[in-house]
C-alpha cells in the first residue's frame, strides 16, 4: 500500500483491511493522527475518544483474525454528526443544555453502518438542533470565517434582499 491510511478511498481502505493490507487499528491511528495535526485549525470534532475508537478497531482486528466475516465496512471508522443518535457516545445536538447527554438508543443508519462493520469513530459538530445557530467547525480550505450571509431562504420569502453582516 503506498498512500498514507487516512488518504485512501473508503472502497480501498474497506479492501486493504478485508485483504488484510490493513489493519482496522493502523487505519483509526492514522485518522486520529491526521485529526490531532488539523483539528485545532477546523475544530470539527464534537466528541471524540480515541481510546474507545482504537479499542473498537482492535476488537475488529481480533475478529478478522479469526477468520470472521465483518461485513463490507468492516473496521472503517465514521465521523456522524452530533444531531444524530449514537447509543454509546454523547448525542449533544450542537446544544449546551444537551451537553454529555446519551441516547437510549442508536439512529437507524448508525445501526446500518454498524452491521455493515464500521464503528462511529466521533462526532461531529452541527449546527444547533441542525437548524439555529451555526457550529464552531470552519472550512478547512478557507480557514477565515466568511461573511455571513442572513437567512436568503427566509428572506426571499419576505420579499427583502439578503443583506450581509
Amino acid at each position: 500500500m503506498t498512500a498514507t491510511p487516512y488518504a485512501l478511498k473508503l472502497t480501498d481502505a474497506a479492501a486493504a483491511i478485508r485483504e488484510g493490507a490493513l489493519t482496522s487499528e493502523a487505519l483509526t491511528r492514522s485518522l486520529l493522527d491526521r485529526i490531532d495535526a488539523t483539528d485545532v485549525a477546523i475544530d470539527a470534532w464534537a466528541f471524540l475518544d480515541t481510546d474507545r475508537a482504537l479499542a473498537k478497531a482492535r476488537a475488529i482486528d481480533a475478529l478478522r483474525s479469526e477468520g470472521r466475516n465483518l461485513g463490507a465496512l468492516a473496521g472503517i471508522g465514521i465521523g456522524v454528526k452530533d444531531i444524530i443518535a449514537t447509543a454509546d457516545l454523547p448525542t449533544q445536538m450542537g446544544s449546551p443544555i444537551y451537553a454529555g447527554v446519551r441516547a437510549a438508543f442508536a439512529a437507524e443508519c448508525v445501526m446500518r453502518l454498524e452491521r455493515a462493520g464500521a464503528f462511529v469513530l466521533g462526532k461531529t459538530v452541527t449546527t444547533e438542533f441542525a437548524f439555529l445557530h451555526p457550529g464552531k467547525t470552519r472550512n478547512p480550505w478557507r480557514r477565515v470565517r466568511p461573511r455571513r450571509l442572513r437567512s436568503a431562504m427566509c428572506l426571499r420569502r419576505s420579499g427583502r434582499k439578503p443583506t450581509v453582516r
